[in-house]
């Protein structure tokens, strides 16, 4: 059995101490490590730990294991995978906690890339907690925090009790254009069921491709938030907010032109495999720092079965997935979440290697 990992992440002051707090604490009978790999912050040890030792891993009076990274990631992912299997630790699944600065991406690939990390374990998905207060500025700021956003498969918005309702909105509006793939749910005091914790599989080659219907929408949705992306946001300074049409349109959640960004290509007509690897091949090698995450759930010519391809920067893995059922619509859906990706290039590209 392979342990699942996950990977929590968001920025300093979101929240992340107290959802693990919550999380270690809940009697959920599960044995659960975590690895520490914060600076600086509030340590998790003070109140849940049973001693203060210099010892890199400590065991938890509630039966968990907890340990602050000294070496780097993979040398503690492996020494925790040796002590479970010669019965020196007793755990089920790993949350590691980065630190609010972190770049979730090198994270994630460990798992990919360590044939040894591998074999043990199995990453199940990348939890971004976003501070409703801070957000804004922090999302303006700092790319680390756009890129949390960007990695995510699942986002917790905490403290939105310290801010209005519109404020809130905005923000969502903000985050599901970075990322329309990971569902956001807003939170209070860290107090999350575990069941939307873990095992949320987000790494997995699973035909579904979760995306808000109308990101999706055949209206031209998602090409209207393409258009607001080519005019810088000082044009329209920061007046964006009255543009008049609140209620209706999504005007007004526009002006903001993060460089984290997502597009999606929905096409009819079937893939020519062989085009559609040289092409994925050319785009990861070129922008592959800049691709955070990215699905697809493929029509491909020469199957009768869906071909589902996702990666993380450089990597991508593919897999068949079911057959298409009788009479279901043969459309190919692909999301891109990435930094300044050059879309109308992507686009094209998509378009010239089908059939």
């Amino acid at each position: 059995m392979l342990i699942p990992a996950t990977i929590l992440t968001g920025f300093l002051g979101s929240g992340k101490t107290t959802l693990l707090k919550r999380v270690l604490t809940e009697a959920h009978g599960q044995k659960i490590a975590v690895i520490e790999n914060e600076f600086g912050e509030e340590n998790i040890d003070n109140e849940i730990l049973v001693s203060d030792t210099n010892e890199q891993i400590i065991q938890m009076n509630n039966g968990c294991v907890c340990c602050s990274i000294r070496e780097d990631l993979r040398t503690t992912l492996q020494l925790l995978a040796a002590k479970k299997r010669k019965g020196l630790l007793d755990f089920e699944r790993v949350v590691i906690e980065t630190t609010g600065l972190a770049d979730p991406g090198p994270v994630a690939q460990t798992f990919f890339m360590d044939d040894e990390i591998a074999e043990s374990f199995l990453l199940d998905s990348i939890l971004t907690l976003v501070d409703a207060k801070h957000a804004a500025q922090q999302l303006n700021d700092r790319q680390e925090a756009r890129r949390q956003v960007g990695f995510a498969d699942q986002i917790f918005i905490s403290k939105s009790d310290l801010v209005s309702t519109e404020e809130l909105d905005t923000l969502q509006h903000r985050v599901k254009h970075m990322n329309p793939r990971a569902p956001q749910k807003v939170v209070h005091f860290g107090e999350v069921s575990l069941a939307e914790v873990f095992d949320l599989r987000g790494f997995n080659l699973n035909a579904k491709l979760d995306i808000d219907p109308d990101f999706l929408a055949d209206d031209g949705h998602h090409h209207h938030d393409g258009e607001h992306c080519d005019h810088p946001s000082h044009k329209h300074g920061h007046d964006g907010h009255d543009h008049g049409h609140g209620e209706h349109g999504h005007g007004h959640h526009h002006h903001h032109d993060d460089d984290v960004k997502s597009f999606v290509f929905k096409s009819k007509r079937a893939f020519d495999p062989a085009k559609l690897e040289d092409f994925l091949g050319t785009v990861v090698n070129i922008y592959g720092p800049k691709m955070l995450r990215y699905k697809g759930v493929l029509n491909m010519r020469g199957t009768e079965r869906k071909v589902i391809f996702q990666g993380v920067h450089q990597l991508m893995g593919s897999d068949l997935g079911p057959e298409w059922a009788q009479g279901e619509d043969r459309i190919s859906k692909m999301v891109f979440i990435g930094i300044d990706l050059p879309k109308d290039i992507l686009m094209q590209g998509l378009e010239h290697s089908l059939v």
